[in-house]
């Protein structure tokens, strides 16, 4: 081989090796640029977590900090000045009964009169005015009684040892009644309050001097007094065209424990559990026998149960939009959904003010439409990430929240809108919300205090 042909095969060398170092390069900037994309959209994540609040997730309020703004409001300016507008009926309150007292108010300068005694003597001086006012206290009593029993010195019969007995609830030398028993238990179970907290109200406002065990005791007496009417409470429950059911956690003695709500506008069932998801509703005993209509928000297990429709709650699906709208402000689509949800909420209300049962078909055909469109625009301004943002990892593409929001939204398009569809279905699920935020109150400040209280 001549220098010629040894030049060129050392040049030909060379380039190959220039080319398979290019070919290395671009997999290395790809994999970098790879994670760049990876590292901005945990990025992204990491923030959108850190700007959670309860206006724009299911956080409670008393998560969020300070410095959180309120909750934006869902409804539009109307113009009218706040209060009772022109021709709004009002209310008053109603006497519970006739008046116990009775006080008549003289003139103040009547009062330092010289001649005051005659004048209240005479009946032509003063006369009661026609204008009346009430005053209506509660004046808190303890009703003492006190038993004994009959001892016959002597019978006609010729009986001997006759002698009364007390009453079996009477026990002690000293003890609470009935009524006393159930207003613990009231403003344990239905006002919240601790035991420590109720030893205090009723050793101030009825001087009874209550221990933390025997408010403790009197609360579990009154539980066990229930237990027959609870579940006939669920079975009702489980019998109705719509409920509201959902969960929330609570710290029971340092332990994580999830309570469940079933319940309607008139009944209200809950359980305590250690599982979440369907083995904690399954304990909870509604669900698996209901058919009918169940209002909730989009956590999975409730789309495992069979043989019933579901209906979302709007108000969660709102607090998501304001997080998008937080996140991605250019994004258009959260804003126009979120008006045409509200927008049919007033239809259905402007119908039922009017006695109507359903709404017209042009107003459903335009939820529907507006709706679809949306969701395309969604997908527009929002599509599928093209990269794998989890390169070289098994599993799914990471969609990110909103995108995840948006598919969701596509598939459980008719349980979002059930509710101008069906008027037996709320718009939101604010019901069982407020129901968790009561017994979760009562459970952190009533449970957590058991051990101090046995």
């Amino acid at each position: 081989m001549d220098n010629k042909d040894q030049l060129i095969a050392s040049l030909q060398q060379q380039v190959e090796t220039l080319t398979e170092l290019v070919h290395t390069l671009t997999e290395s900037n790809e994999q970098l640029n790879n994670t760049i994309r990876e590292l901005q959209e945990t990025i992204r994540e990491l923030q959108r977590r850190l700007n959670q609040n309860s206006h724009n997730s299911s956080f409670p309020p008393s998560s969020d900090k300070p410095n959180v703004p309120k909750p934006k409001s869902q409804r539009k300016p109307s113009g009218k000045k706040p209060g009772g507008q022109k021709g709004h009926a009002g209310a008053n309150m109603d006497l519970p009964h006739d008046p116990d007292h009775f006080e008549q108010h003289l003139p103040e300068k009547c009062k330092a009169c010289p001649h005051l005694t005659e004048c209240l003597a005479s009946k032509n001086v003063f006369k009661v005015r026609d204008e009346k006012r009430y005053e209506v206290n509660a004046v808190v009593k303890i009703d003492v009684t006190e038993h004994s029993v009959l001892e016959a010195e002597s019978c006609p019969c010729g009986e001997k040892g006759l002698c009364g007995e007390f009453p079996a609830n009477i026990k002690a030398y000293i003890q609470y009644g009935d009524s006393i028993t159930i207003l613990a238990g009231i403003l344990s179970t239905y006002g919240a309050v601790s035991i420590n907290r109720i030893h205090v109200i009723l050793s101030s406002l009825l001087a009874v001097a209550l221990s933390p065990g025997t408010i403790h005791s009197m609360i579990s007496r009154c539980a066990k007094q229930v237990g027959g009417v609870m579940e006939k409470i669920r079975k009702i429950l489980a019998g109705s065209e719509v409920a509201h059911f959902d969960e929330t956690g609570a710290d029971v003695n340092g332990k994580t424990m999830w309570v469940h709500n079933s319940s309607t506008d008139k009944l209200t069932y809950q359980t305590v559990s250690k599982k979440r998801g369907k083995p904690g509703m399954e304990e909870n005993g509604v669900l698996p026998d209901f058919s009918g209509i169940a209002i909730h928000d989009c956590w999975a297990p409730y789309w495992r149960f069979d043989g019933l429709l579901h209906g979302i709650c709007n108000i969660h699906v709102l607090r998501e939009l304001t997080a998008v709208e937080e996140f991605s402000p250019d994004h258009t689509w959260p804003s126009k959904l979120r008006e045409l949800l509200l927008e049919a909420k007033r239809w259905k209300e402007a119908a039922q003010a009017e006695g109507k049962e359903r709404l017209m078909p042009y107003y459903l055909q335009q939820l529907s439409g507006r709706y679809n469109h949306i969701m395309e625009t969604a997908e527009k301004e929002c599509p599928l990430p093209t990269v794998d943002l989890s390169l070289k990892k098994k599993g799914r593409k990471k969609k990110g929240k909103e995108r995840s929001l948006i598919e969701r939204l596509i598939k459980l398009k008719d349980a979002v809108c059930l509710f101008a569809y069906d008027f037996r279905v709320p718009f939101g699920n604010n019901q069982a919300l407020y129901e968790l935020f009561v017994i979760r109150t009562f459970l952190v400040r009533t449970f957590n205090l058991q051990q101090t209280a046995a």
